[in-house]
C-alpha cells in the first residue's frame, strides 16, 4: 500500500510539474501589445504560390498575401519580418511559436481549426482541376488512369486524395511547392493537376501554356489568417482590422492588382 501511495504521489508530482512547465508557454502567446513592444510583426508566408506569394525581379517577396501582411504591420506601427514556409509548414510554424501569424492562402477548415485559430476570411478562391485542352476531363471519373499532381497539404490535396480512394486507378503525385507542381504540368510529368483558379494564368506564361485550361471546380475555399490556438487578443484585433480593410475597399483593390478580378463575397463567423 505504501509503495502504491509513493507511486501515486510521484505521478501527481509529475503532473503538477508538467502543468507548471506548460503555464509559461501558454502565457507567452503574443498579444497585440507584446508585438508592438517587441517592435516587429513576424509572419509566415509562402513565396511559391503566385499571385498570392512570389519573388519579384529583385528576389523580394511580393503578392497579394505579402501586401496584406505589410498592411497589417502598418496598422500596428511595426515592420514585418517574413518567415518563408511551404504549405505543410504553416501549422508547425504556429505550434512552435516561430511566428505571430500565418498569411499564406490558408484555407479555413475544421480539421486545421483543431490545432490553430483562424481570423475571418480575407480572400477566397476555387480549387480546380487543370489539364491540357486536348485531355477530356469533365469529372473525377475521367481522372482514373491518369497521374494527378497536387501541392502537399493543400485543400485540393484532401479533396483529390479522397477522390482517389473512392476511384482506384487515380495516381496522386505530391509536390512540396506550387512552382514545382506547375513545372511538372508543363513538362508532362503529370496528366492533370489540382490547384487554384488562378493557376491557368501562370501556365499560360510557360512554354505551350496556352494548351491548358480549367476542367472542373472541386470546391470554393476561403482564406483566413492563422494564429496560435487561444490567442484571442491577436485574433480579435485582426478581425477588426480585416473588417476595415474589407469595408474601405483595400482588399478588393489588392485582388484586382494581383488576381485581375474582385474578391468573392466573403462569409464571416
Amino acid at each position: 500500500m505504501r509503495t502504491f501511495l509513493r507511486g501515486a504521489g510521484a505521478l501527481l508530482a509529475g503532473i503538477v510539474l508538467a502543468l507548471s512547465m506548460l503555464a509559461p508557454s501558454i502565457a507567452s502567446a503574443q498579444s497585440v501589445e507584446d508585438i508592438i513592444a517587441r517592435g516587429k510583426l513576424v509572419i509566415a508566408i509562402d513565396t511559391t504560390t503566385p499571385p498570392y506569394g512570389f519573388l519579384d525581379a529583385n528576389l523580394k517577396p511580393t503578392g497579394f498575401d505579402i501586401e496584406v501582411a505589410n498592411k497589417m504591420g502598418e496598422a500596428l506601427g511595426v515592420p514585418v519580418e517574413f518567415v518563408t514556409v511551404t504549405s505543410p509548414g504553416r501549422i508547425p510554424a504556429l505550434l512552435t511559436k516561430q511566428v505571430d501569424a500565418v498569411i499564406s492562402i490558408f484555407s479555413i477548415t475544421p480539421a486545421r481549426a483543431i490545432q490553430i485559430d483562424f481570423s475571418i476570411p480575407y480572400a477566397g478562391q476555387s480549387a480546380v482541376v487543370i489539364a491540357p485542352k486536348s485531355t477530356g476531363i469533365k469529372g473525377v471519373a475521367d481522372l482514373v488512369g491518369k497521374k494527378v499532381g497536387l501541392t502537399r497539404g493543400t485543400g485540393e490535396d484532401g479533396l483529390l486524395t479522397k477522390a482517389a480512394e473512392a476511384n482506384p486507378g487515380i495516381e496522386i503525385l505530391r509536390f512540396d511547392d506550387y512552382s514545382s507542381l506547375l513545372q511538372a504540368m508543363v513538362s508532362g510529368q503529370i496528366d492533370a493537376m489540382g490547384g487554384g483558379d488562378y493557376g491557368e494564368i501562370y501556365l499560360k506564361k510557360a512554354q505551350n501554356g496556352d494548351a491548358f485550361e480549367q476542367k472542373y471546380v472541386l470546391k470554393t475555399f476561403y482564406f483566413g489568417i492563422g494564429v496560435a490556438k487561444g490567442n484571442d487578443n491577436l485574433r480579435q484585433w485582426i478581425n477588426t482590422w480585416l473588417f476595415t480593410m474589407k469595408t474601405d475597399g483595400t482588399l478588393d483593390t489588392l485582388s484586382m492588382k494581383y488576381r485581375n478580378q474582385p474578391l468573392p463575397v466573403l462569409p464571416v463567423f
